[in-house]
């Protein structure tokens, strides 16, 4: 199974999204970087040809191979600030 996303990650990834005009059709693309900081995240147009694609409620995560093995089974939720920020955090699925 692959990566899942609450519905206030779903609604983080789409207000993420809008902010960038060009990509407006994209989704946040997830990378494992190899590095113990964790993952990179950052918004494109469109998945690369190898990346598994997430959808949930119309919000579009591309994760690369190694994200897509990482993140199996695991759960993507979010934390929204008054500010406007976001805060992304990883759970396992039960």
């Amino acid at each position: 199974m692959t990566l899942t996303l609450t519905q206030t990650a779903a609604e983080a990834v789409k207000q993420i999204v809008a902010r960038v005009p060009q990509a407006e059709d994209g989704g946040v693309r997830i990378r494992d970087t190899g590095a113990p900081s964790g993952f990179e995240l950052s918004v494109a147009p469109d998945p690369e040809p190898q990346d598994t694609i997430v959808v949930t409620d119309g919000a579009r995560v591309f994760l690369d191979e190694v994200a897509a093995a990482s993140l199996e089974d695991r759960i993507l939720d979010a934390e929204l600030a008054q500010d406007g920020s976001v805060r992304f955090a990883l759970g396992s699925q039960v």
